[in-house]
């Protein structure tokens, strides 16, 4: 916010302006109000005009200067003077400022009502616009940044919104950036804060991001299942075309199966292999 001074402002200043000047008019008296008191009377005003004129601007700030209401000029950080009560000077501080954008009902693209707040960072670059052509340069980003996030949030769906915050902010700045450059204000950055959505909304949501959940694991597990068949294809083909391999690989399994040599494992065999040594004998015994 811009500080303003002058002469009113400053009471203290006033007030010990008016006892220099009692001063100089007893000096006058005291030798006769004669040319010598005459000449004590103007040096004691000159040198009150001086002390009360004098100012102290801070670094990051400026001093606009309106002589009897018009613009003649901006004073530059350290020790100053003005012409009281012909000359005002109005401080503005060129420091980054924040400013709050309250919570916002809006209603999305596609008909979804959200809450949404943001802050505006936002920096005076040219101290005698921001005070020459705006009233309050603080209330005025406030005010636009709230209308432009508005607009911008209205015009967009609630997927993007939820996804795309910093391009959701990028263009909310350029727009007030546009209508703020003619205050001599830059906009620094605009973030938003939080997005505040319905509860059913919320329970919607929570339930597709169940299932896409469950869709992944399913997918997983297949994809597993897949690799994993591949490779007992390929053993399976190592083993048959190795002599001997197949076997080695059913009695490597019959251990696993019970390895306490206490108990028995009992191997049954189809009764086809019995056919086939059957019919195996009964060719041997004919020869």
């Amino acid at each position: 916010m811009p500080t303003y001074t002058t002469p009113e402002a400053n009471p203290l200043a006033s007030l010990i302006s008016l006892v220099i000047f009692f001063l100089a008019i007893l000096a006058g008296s005291f030798v006769g109000f004669g040319v010598a008191g005459v000449l004590a009377a103007l040096i004691f005003e000159a040198f009150t005009v001086i002390v009360i004129g004098l100012r102290v601007i801070d670094q990051y700030e400026r001093g606009v200067v309106l002589t009897l209401g018009k613009y003649t000029g901006t004073k530059q950080p350290g020790l100053t003077w003005i012409l009281i009560g012909i000359q005002r000077m109005i401080k503005v501080d060129l420091r980054i400022t924040t400013t709050d954008i309250p919570q916002q009902e809006v209603i999305t693209k596609d008909n979804v009502p959200v809450g949404i707040n943001a802050v505006v960072y936002f920096q005076v670059e040219s101290a005698e616009r921001a005070i020459l052509n705006i009233q309050d340069y603080t209330l005025a980003v406030s005010q636009y940044a709230q209308a432009a996030l508005r607009d911008v949030i209205g015009g967009i769906e609630l997927d993007p919104l939820l996804s795309e915050r910093e391009k959701i902010s990028e263009e909310i700045k350029k727009i007030v950036d546009i209508a703020t450059n003619n205050w001599g204000i830059n906009v620094t950055d605009i973030k938003i804060q939080d997005i505040e959505l319905p509860a059913d909304m919320k329970r919607v949501m929570a339930k597709q991001a169940e299932s896409e959940r469950e869709r992944r694991a399913i997918i997983i597990r297949a994809e597993g299942e897949s690799q994993a068949a591949e490779r007992l294809a390929q053993a399976a083909g190592v083993l048959a075309a190795t002599p001997g391999g197949l076997s080695m690989r059913t009695l490597q399994t019959i251990e696993k199966i019970n390895p306490d040599p206490s108990k028995t494992v009992v191997f049954a065999l189809p009764v086809e292999v019995l056919e086939g040594f059957k019919e195996l004998a009964r060719k041997t015994n004919g020869k």
